[in-house]
């Protein structure tokens, strides 16, 4: 296991922000179901993107690395053929809920078997709204729990009702697959809709590429069949989520300008600047960026619903603010990579902090002093990693992290940008 051991002190500099994850999943598998040649750039190639790539790959697109114009990013030129088929090759989504999530139901066109499979926890992480619906429609599935599951039959066109509290994904793939039917669709939403930014998402990726939603407030979804996706070139934006650690680190202890997150995206995780901000923290624009300097933070109430992401970060923010924060609506958080509202709580703790772990709920009382510093786990989650290494430029002693080879799942370049910033960090697997 890789480890990396930080010595407290302040960060300093610019830092370029991933491209978006979300937005690169959405942007990937819309010129996948185009007919003709795409090319996404501004790709930052995390292990979550690889697997996406690699599924379609599975389901009949080819796509290849081509130069970028971005300085250190990808770009992939993709062959799209307007549809999937089962090739007999497996789909494997190692640690990805969004890759599983997004092309289940495209599996589901393919009128054969289509396997997907995964790792860590991702066998572990719902699925049951998508075998409802395959229970309605007769496609078969097997097994009923856990991964590898297969995938057979031919999903048609009518009407899908789906939780809106349990993830935003399943609305998402199936209004990827939705389009490619012959007739009309309409998705129904049960409950109310958590995440709803993650929709805006993916309703702004379909109409660049040609595909038509009507929107009733969230509420049903109505989906013209017999659509066409359009093949055309694209540039991924920033990564709101990833420029989180960041903007928190330059509040705790820094002077930090964040480059390429988009102030008018349509990101949920935007809100970071709005919270950081509210809690007192001091962000501007500058020259090549946002600028988060050093702040005296306060107390405040933060709502998980629409931001689950930036829920850890926001928490070790939170630990050293004046007063109380609670931080509501997080149960969701228990079913991500790891169990992220124990796992932040537990970790916190071990350096000093002051986090009382509810069923959907944190309340952190905050010590303005700063944290101890010791030993913790990242918990095999790139988030807690990458939190805890935040976390570390307030503590008064080192910080090592077990784990640390977790951020490749998002954030690959992660630690270089911390070394880069000035952190004093040494990497290893026994310190």
């Amino acid at each position: 296991m890789a480890m990396v051991k930080i010595q407290p002190g302040a960060l300093a500099g610019t830092v370029n922000v991933p491209s978006s994850k979300s937005m690169g999943h959405r942007e990937i598998i819309c010129a996948a179901l185009a007919q003709g040649e795409s090319v996404i750039d501004n790709i930052s190639m995390s292990e979550d993107i690889a697997a996406t790539l690699r599924c379609l790959n599975a389901l009949g697109v080819r796509s290849e690395l081509t130069a970028s114009k971005f300085k250190g990013r990808s770009a992939v030129k993709i062959y799209g053929t307007g549809t999937v088929k089962a090739t007999g090759e497996v789909c494997d989504c190692s640690e990805s809920g969004s890759t599983l999530r997004f092309l289940l139901p495209l599996g589901a066109l393919c009128g054969a078997p289509v396997t997907f499979c995964g790792a860590g926890r991702l066998g572990e992480r719902p699925l049951k709204p998508y075998y409802d619906i395959f229970d309605e429609q007769g496609v078969k599935y097997t097994p009923e729990q856990g991964l590898p599951v297969t995938v057979e039959g031919n999903l048609h066109s009518g009407t899908f009702k789906l939780p809106g509290n349990v993830s935003s994904q399943f609305v998402s793939g199936l209004l990827f697959a939705l389009p490619l039917l012959d007739s009309d669709s309409e998705i129904i939403i049960t409950t109310p809709l958590e995440s709803q930014s993650y929709i805006d998402l993916t309703l702004s990726a379909l109409a660049k590429y040609g595909i038509k939603v009507q929107n009733n407030n969230y509420q049903n979804f109505v989906v013209p069949g017999s659509q066409q996706y359009q093949s055309g070139n694209a540039d991924v934006e920033g990564d709101w989520s990833q420029a989180a650690f960041w903007l928190a680190a330059g509040c705790l202890n820094g002077n930090i300008i964040c480059a390429g997150a988009y102030d008018k995206s349509l990101q949920g995780d935007r809100v970071v600047k709005d919270i950081l901000m509210r809690m007192g923290g001091s962000m501007t624009q500058a020259d090549g960026g946002l600028l988060a300097v050093k702040s005296k933070l306060r107390a405040t109430v933060i709502d998980a619903a629409d931001c689950p992401d930036i829920i850890p970060v926001l928490t070790v923010a939170a630990a050293v603010a004046e007063g109380q924060t609670k931080i509501i609506n997080a149960g969701r958080l228990r079913i991500k990579e790891c169990d992220r509202l124990h796992a932040i709580a537990a970790e916190l703790n071990k350096l000093g902090a002051d986090v009382i772990e509810q069923a959907e709920s944190l309340v952190i009382n905050g010590k303005p002093q700063g944290l101890r510093g010791g030993r913790v786990s990242a918990w095999n989650d790139h988030r807690i990693a990458m939190s805890m290494a935040v976390a570390s430029t307030v503590c008064a002693e080192s910080v090592i992290i077990e784990g640390s080879e977790s951020v490749k799942k998002s954030y690959p370049t992660f630690w270089q940008d911390f070394a880069l910033l000035g952190g004093r960090l040494e990497q290893g697997e026994n310190l």
